[in-house]
């Protein structure tokens, strides 16, 4: 089978979120995009770590029992997450998601985000190969 990178697969405008973000906001934007995570980065866009559902359901259930939101998003985000570089290719990705229960992962070069490659694009992109 002769398979590509993933750099055509990278969806590169993905939901970004910052550290400072309230946690409420943060859990909205998630729910409100229908995203299953969204990457953490700095100004720089050096990423920092990763804000999953699940990392959320902690401080929305401390809000819907007592009423109140507390915290911000580098509060609860999953710090280093497992990456692929961008110069990854399709069955490395494939194998990653394999190994990883996660949906989707951040993609960086040196550090950087350049975007989020999702397990349903690699599906996809395995059946048209195969």
């Amino acid at each position: 089978m002769t398979v590509g990178r993933i750099d055509l697969l990278v969806a590169t405008d993905p939901l970004i979120l910052r550290p400072d973000t309230p946690i409420r906001r943060g859990a909205a934007q998630l729910a409100d995009t229908g995203a299953a995570a969204a990457p953490i980065t700095d100004d720089s866009g050096i990423l920092l770590g990763v804000l999953t559902q699940k990392d959320c359901f902690r401080p929305v259930l401390f809000a819907s029992y007592y009423g109140e939101w507390k915290g911000c998003v580098g509060d609860f985000m999953s710090t280093n997450p497992f990456t692929l570089d961008l110069g990854t290719d399709l069955v490395s990705a494939a194998e990653a998601f394999l190994e990883h229960p996660y949906r989707s992962f951040p993609v960086v070069e040196k550090d950087r985000l350049i975007g989020i490659l999702h397990r349903e694009s690699v599906f996809r992109a395995l059946i048209q190969a195969g």
